[in-house]
């Protein structure tokens, strides 16, 4: 009888992480990006994750979009375990978390029989060809019409150099039984043993020998998920994409929105070969050798209709942003494959300057002349780059967003809790966007000092070390662990003035509060 875990490492848990490229928001935004029809906030949406680890992401969805209904599966139950944990938690109606494999999954009851969303993080790349087949069919069987399907996976050729490496890795841990992250660390030091003694591999190929130095400081929770299953594949594009086609599946585009800006990410030169290529997956597949891409996040539709450019400008001119932080405190550039993005020229400056002041709609921006200086294309073209860098968010409605403040406040009041006990659970929801918004541990306890009344910066930081000290818990500092109790309490307090100085203003921006 084949083991429940197929092979995959199941002695750790996963990390419990938010994906941003998993927000419905997002979804509808970069199908909107690449000319596609879809309406993220239609009543009664159907959203399905697949392999959905601790399924904190899905939790949080659910507390930030609250008409939508949600469904996440995962073979592990203690994942599952901690996913109800939380949901209970934070009295979330609109979630249901499904312990099976991705071959009984569709004979569970209860699923419901069709998808608008169908969404994986990271699994495609991690699993058998079987399991792969298993999830093509429920996708085939699953989808509505119009649907999306949002996965991500470790891509070729940017991983060839490592596939070696990770071989390697996997054969020494195996030479050995019992837990993984002893098997983990005597695998990392044969490794670099032989990188040490100048073996031909690591000579002819110092990209693996990079790649191994920046395993170490890695966590072994990590590693273990990301290196150590018994099937890891990277994955072709074309392979993926004839895979999907099966399941009547059409490529929409990259998650990845300045990665997919030809003139942010390839030379003239590289511009004029993509250029030759006329079949749309032949040619993401050629620049994928171009970029030398390691990892994709992709957007495939199920007959999703195509926008005219009048249609897509309704859109646009409806939808809502919102800035991810203060104006004042927005890096001056963004990074691409070609260099670095002057954030503080136009048509970002004026952007920027123009959502300062709280979220708008597109519409509104330019019905109060608030960027005079640019015409149609360079707002679009800003839009996308900022949304693409993190600093600006798409928005829900206002009607779905007044929806969404109370499960909000009661999921953000639950994750602060939680921050009494550990370091998991780093983000926060967002009623406004419908999505996450990352917060440290000592952050997750100055709201929580201050829900309890405390209203000062050194009330919050005295609060958190009183927390944190009798775990044995210490603060870092420029990378370095403080051990005295007066260090830690000023880079507290450092931290606690920061916090309300400059992350309070976002929060209540985003309306991230319990």
């Amino acid at each position: 009888m084949a083991h429940w875990t197929s092979g995959y490492v199941e002695d750790l848990l996963y990390m419990s992480g938010f994906y941003r490229h998993l927000t419905p928001a997002m979804l509808g935004f970069s199908a909107l990006v690449h000319r596609r029809r879809y309406e993220a906030e239609a009543p009664h949406l159907t959203y399905c994750e697949l392999g959905c680890g601790q399924g904190f992401t899905a939790n949080l969805l659910a507390a930030a979009n609250p008409r939508m209904d949600f469904h996440a599966m995962d073979f592990n139950p203690g994942h599952i375990a901690n996913a109800r944990r939380l949901a209970a938690d934070a009295g979330l109606g609109n979630v249901h978390f499904h312990e099976r494999a991705f071959a009984d999954f569709a004979a569970e009851p209860g699923v419901p029989q069709d998808f608008d969303i169908i969404a994986l993080h990271g699994v495609f790349s991690w699993i058998s060809p079987e399991n792969r087949a298993h999830i093509v069919d429920f996708i085939a069987r699953r989808l509505k019409p119009g649907g999306l399907v949002c996965l991500s996976y470790n891509a070729m050729p940017g991983w060839a150099v490592t596939l070696p490496l990770r071989r390697l890795l996997v054969d020494r841990a195996a030479t050995s039984n019992g837990p993984i992250e002893p098997r983990i660390e005597d695998a990392l030091a044969f490794a670099k043993t032989l990188a040490e003694a100048e073996a031909g591999f690591f000579k002819m190929n110092r990209a693996a020998d990079a790649r191994l130095q920046s395993l170490s400081p890695l966590s072994r929770t990590y590693l273990a998920h990301e290196y150590f299953n018994r099937d890891w594949t990277p994955l072709y594009f074309e392979d993926v994409a004839n895979e999907l086609a099966e399941a009547k599946l059409g490529y929409v585009g990259s998650m990845n929105l300045i990665d997919a800006m030809d003139d942010l990410s390839l030379t003239p030169a590289q511009r004029d070969v993509l250029e030759r290529e006329a079949d749309p997956i032949r040619r993401e597949a050629v620049r994928d050798f171009l970029v030398n891409q390691m990892f994709r996040s992709d957007l495939f539709g199920k007959g999703t209709p195509a926008h005219s450019e009048r249609s897509a400008a309704g859109i646009w001119l409806q939808t809502r942003f919102v800035l991810s932080m203060a104006h004042a405190h927005i890096p001056a550039s963004a990074k691409s494959r070609l260099g670095e993005i002057d954030l503080q020229a136009d048509p970002f400056r004026a952007l920027l300057s123009a959502f300062s002041a709280g979220p708008r709609s597109v519409r509104d921006l330019l019905t109060a002349n608030a960027a005079p200086d640019l015409n149609w294309g360079q707002v679009l073209h800003g839009l996308t780059v900022l949304v693409g860098a993190g600093h600006l968010q798409p928005c829900l409605g206002a009607a779905a967003e007044a929806d969404g403040i109370e499960t909000c406040k009661a999921f953000n009041r639950a994750v602060c809790a939680h921050a009494e006990e550990s370091e998991d659970h780093q983000f926060l929801a967002s009623p406004v966007t419908g999505g996450g918004v990352a917060v440290s541990r000592a952050e997750r306890l100055f709201l929580l000092a201050r829900s309890e009344g405390q209203t000062d910066a050194a009330a919050w930081a005295d609060f958190a070390w009183q927390v944190l000290a009798p775990q044995g818990q210490r603060v870092l500092k420029d990378g370095q662990m403080l051990e005295t109790e007066a260090g830690n309490r000023a880079e507290l307090l450092e931290q606690a003035a920061h916090f309300e100085r400059v992350r309070l203003p976002t929060f209540d921006t985003l309306k991230v509060t319990f």
